[in-house]
């Protein structure tokens, strides 16, 4: 059996878009993936935002999701962190 895969954007704000660098990641994953294997894939790559884990949001497509929601192709994912300021 081949495994098939998605491709998502992930939108990057605030500390997330700090560390990368950049405002967006274009990713191709395995198609069973769901946003909490993204955020842990992303805490591997950059251990630093392991602190915002349990106090990031998640929207796909514009819409408030659960961590565990499972990603389709194309699918926008956005990291919203707390944002500090005023």
């Amino acid at each position: 059996m081949t495994q098939s895969f998605i491709t998502i954007t992930i939108k990057l704000f605030a500390i997330y878009q700090e560390v990368y660098g950049v405002s967006e990641l274009k990713r191709q994953l395995p198609s069973e993936t769901t946003v909490i294997d993204v955020l842990l894939m992303m805490i591997k790559e950059h251990p630093e935002l392991q602190k915002w884990q349990s106090i990031t949001r998640f929207s796909i497509n514009y819409q408030f999701v659960e961590a565990d929601t499972q990603l389709q192709d194309g699918d926008e994912l956005v990291f919203i962190p707390p944002v500090s300021g005023g």
